[in-house]
């Protein structure tokens, strides 16, 4: 069976450029999420997401982190359209009261101060204990790169997201779940538990890795998802 087209959504506060390096390994579409303008509420992205996939038939849908949630938003609105569902360093469940208040402070900043400071306060969580000066000038570039209402847009999107442990447990598609060793935002055991949650899953943990591990181990990242999917 041919591997239909794969579609990945970025993490917050990136880019599609965080998929690069998975890139180089596998075909794969990777639009850049934008929300601002419209009401903050991650179903815009999916509905965007959708209106892509569309002429693509079924798909391969993966997300990292906040694609992920964007990802689990899509299969409630048009699971006829997923093939494949591919949950990186993400979580099902809503925001607690304490994480819903932490991004909507965050939101605030960066519209009062922009950006500058982002890098030093998110970076080193998003990513494992050794990475590359390479990786870590990388990935504080792109958070550099971004709009910064987009980023604010983005937070409150994710603080009024809905739990989405129910439609993970009716999706009846296969589905593989990565989780970088050392995730400490999304770990292994909320990984475990996200795969526990899916009818038909792979559970996969990449060694060193952090929070990005599409960008910190993309070859290993993306070998995982073609012997997933030849199985």
């Amino acid at each position: 069976m041919g591997m239909p087209p794969v579609v990945l959504l970025h993490a917050f506060p990136l880019d599609s450029r965080m998929w690069d390096g998975v890139r180089a390994e596998l075909d794969v579409i990777t639009p850049d999420l934008r929300g601002s303008g419209r009401e903050p509420d991650l179903d815009v992205l999916a509905r965007d997401v959708v209106e892509l996939i569309e002429p693509l038939g079924r798909v391969i849908l993966g997300g990292c982190s906040m694609g992920g949630y964007v990802a689990m938003a899509v299969l409630r609105l048009a699971p006829e359209r997923v093939a494949g569902l591919v949950l990186a360093d993400t979580r099902a469940g809503a925001d607690t009261d304490t994480a819903r208040a932490t991004r909507l402070a965050v939101a605030r900043r960066v519209e009062a101060e922009g950006l500058e400071w982002l890098p030093d306060a998110v970076v080193p969580g998003l990513l494992g204990p050794e990475p590359s000066a390479d990786v870590v000038a990388g990935v504080r570039g792109f958070v550099l790169d971004q709009d910064p209402v987009e980023v604010a847009w983005a937070q409150r999107a994710m603080a009024a997201r809905r739990d989405s442990a129910e439609v993970l447990r009716g999706a009846d598609v296969p589905a593989l779940v990565l989780v970088g060793e050392h995730d400490g935002l999304a770990p292994p055991a909320v990984g475990r538990e996200l795969a526990g949650s899916l009818p038909r899953s792979t559970y996969v943990e990449l060694p060193g890795a952090g929070h990005l591990t599409p960008v910190e181990a993309p070859q290993a990242f993306a070998a995982a998802i073609r012997t997933w999917w030849d199985a």
